[in-house]
């Protein structure tokens, strides 16, 4: 993905096959989407539930007064649907049990190095790579992506389901957190950032995490540490949409004291 001034850049493999993106809006407030590769057509059809059409935030009536307050303050806030399942999979473990710089880094050296060029005009945009490529990539190679082999063979086992994976964006969505959950690897955290990226489910919430049961804890009950029992107990009033309340927290930029030296490693189980 590129953030450019014509607009966001966006390349993905799709059902039909590889394709680019630009969604930029107009003056008039319209979404222009343009679109190249087999995947044009797929990607302009699906462009709204990108970004956000198909969410429903009807049934969200906060009654915490911070929540009511960034509610009414983020009226465009919306969980988006990418369909990209295997995509997202594949940067979710590259995520897990790193920090973010580093899992960041690892991602762009594996897209240059096993991905393609994307279609379009744009010669820096790649594509992310296809699972038969890292299903025949052994698992000693991912060392130069900082990637060890656990998480390599996480990522060789999604890639060999990745059909599967697939699948999930027109399943349920508790039947597709359930066949997300069944991948070696895949655990409550990355099964809930897949989830609301990939099949927009408001209601996801990445047990696991270290900074969330924290933030959530400090902003919905004034206490500075929290854990993930405590999280779920306090979001619990807000199911079918406890996905929402987070990513609300994250856009209002809301974080519990810190104490101690910054960390930011997550605590994943998975």
């Amino acid at each position: 993905m590129v953030w450019r001034g014509d607009g966001v850049w966006r390349a993905t493999r799709t059902p039909l096959g590889p394709g680019t993106e630009r969604i930029c809006q107009a003056a008039d407030g319209a979404v222009l989407v343009d679109a190249w590769g087999p995947g044009a057509e797929w990607l302009v059809n699906r462009a709204p539930y990108l970004l956000g059409a198909l969410d429903d935030a009807s049934g969200f009536r906060p009654e915490h007064r911070l929540l009511r307050d960034l509610h009414r303050g983020h009226p465009g806030l919306r969980i988006c649907r990418s369909e990209a399942v295997w995509e997202a999979a594949l940067g979710t473990i590259i995520e897990q049990r790193v920090v973010t710089a580093e899992a960041w880094t690892g991602w762009r050296l594996m897209v240059r190095a096993l991905g393609e060029r994307a279609p379009g005009p744009l010669p820096w945009l790649y594509l992310p790579p296809a699972p038969e490529v890292l299903l025949r990539t052994p698992y000693h190679a991912f060392h130069r992506f900082h990637v060890e082999r656990s998480r390599a063979e996480t990522v060789r086992r999604a890639a060999s389901v990745a059909n599967r994976l697939q699948e999930t964006a027109a399943m349920p969505l508790d039947e597709g957190r359930r066949r997300l959950l069944a991948v070696p690897g895949l655990g409550p955290w990355s099964a809930a950032r897949i989830a609301l990226g990939a099949l927009g489910d408001p209601d996801a919430v990445a047990v696991g995490d270290y900074h969330f049961p924290h933030m959530v804890s400090w902003a919905l009950a004034g206490e500075p540490r929290g854990s993930d029992a405590r999280m779920l107990e306090l979001l619990e009033p807000y199911r079918g949409h406890r996905g929402r309340v987070i990513r609300l927290l994250l856009a209002g930029g809301i974080s519990a004291p810190r104490y101690g030296p910054r960390r930011s490693l997550h605590d994943w189980s998975d």
